[in-house]
């Protein structure tokens, strides 16, 4: 788990001429620390419960050996106990899943966490809430072990100043929501991921030209109205932010879009069925997801065995705008709009959390 270790630029960055708050860069991660980035892991989550529902894994042999070979990183040990929020709803779940774009091509000096989701397993498992937090929210991060942060930045600055435990204890402060499980996924791996599938179906609301593409050339042109996608086309489409007015937000979007894609291929798509697929599939997520060392993503498949992408919300962190502080173009919060939803997730209520999140 040590390769996977750091993510992030020292200071994350938009398509702006931002710099860095502390005056300088730091040196690029060694070549073993690059490894591919982590994105939507929530995918690698739901749609393995999917297949260990499915029957195939006969005894759940097969899946526990895929589940020991995992990657884990230690999430929690280096947040501080005090400073966390209280359990209020027991029998509850929060998973936070961190994803990174290692081929951004602002990203000259490793990979950055660009996807922050605060995924919400109600007590009763039967539904889950996935609430994005766009990684330029501007709020406190708390310092880190490390002497870094202790003053208001980007969230996802957190990954760059203290790795996977200051942004759990970030993103705990943030939403007043104690994080009880790390998931991340292997952006290159997303590729392989929907191939292993066969493509998805996805509907595209406008046309536009992805300008930081797999093809050669580094264009796709994508056209309004629905289309089954490979797994380059839609990666090229996930990542996509700069042909957009509203940028991230289009693309939190446009990821949702996939992962609920992902999910509604997997259950209905043959996979399954098929040895061959399904031998497929589970490699390529096995290979491409890291969770923290107490996650038994056994237990966890065979309570959401009975998910489908129907008993998905998706919703995204209130904002009152976007604006600049200093050089630094920033993503303002809507304080109060953020903590009804939050509150709704600490307590467990799945109703009032799709009233908040609207």
């Amino acid at each position: 788990m040590s390769d996977r270790h750091q993510l992030a630029d020292p200071e994350p960055r938009l398509p702006t001429s931002d710099v860095d708050v502390d005056g300088g860069a730091e040196p690029a991660a060694p070549a073993r620390h690059r490894r591919r980035g982590r994105r939507i892991a929530l995918i690698v989550l739901l749609v393995v419960a999917l297949l260990a529902g499915g029957g195939v894994l006969a005894g759940g042999l097969y899946y526990r050996s895929v589940n020991s070979s995992i990657d884990r990183v230690d999430a929690f040990t280096e947040v501080p106990e005090e400073s966390r929020p209280q359990v209020v709803a027991k029998g509850a779940m929060n998973i936070m899943i961190l994803g990174s774009d290692s081929r951004d091509p602002e990203n000259a000096g490793g990979s950055r966490s660009d996807t922050i989701i605060l995924a919400h397993l109600p007590k009763d498992r039967s539904s889950a809430q996935l609430i994005s937090i766009p990684r330029d929210t501007w709020t406190n991060v708390p310092r880190s072990k490390q002497g870094r942060g202790g003053r208001d930045a980007k969230i996802n600055a957190a990954y760059a100043w203290g790795g996977v435990p200051l942004m759990v204890q970030t993103v705990e402060k943030f939403t007043g929501v104690r994080i009880d499980h790390v998931a991340m996924v292997d952006f290159a791996g997303f590729k392989e991921i929907v191939d292993a599938l066969g493509g998805i179906d996805i509907d595209v609301e406008q046309s536009f030209t992805s300008s930081h593409s797999l093809n050669p050339g580094g264009k796709r042109e994508f056209v309004a109205g629905r289309q089954t996608m490979d797994g380059a086309a839609a990666l090229d489409y996930a990542r996509e932010r700069y042909a957009f007015a509203n940028g991230d937000f289009t693309r939190i979007k446009h990821q949702q879009q996939v992962i609920k894609a992902i999910l509604d291929k997997a259950a209905s798509g043959g996979t399954l069925s098929s040895p061959t697929k399904l031998n497929s599939f589970v490699k390529a997520t096995a290979n491409a997801v890291a969770v923290d060392k107490s996650m038994s993503l056994v237990d966890l498949a065979m309570e959401m065995r009975h998910l489908r992408s129907g008993n998905l919300g998706f919703f995204t962190c209130p904002v009152k705008g976007t604006g600049r502080v200093g050089s630094e173009s920033v993503v303002f919060p809507d304080n109060g709009r953020a903590k009804e939803l939050f509150d709704a997730v600490r307590r467990d209520s799945v109703e009032q959390i799709k009233s908040a999140g609207k």
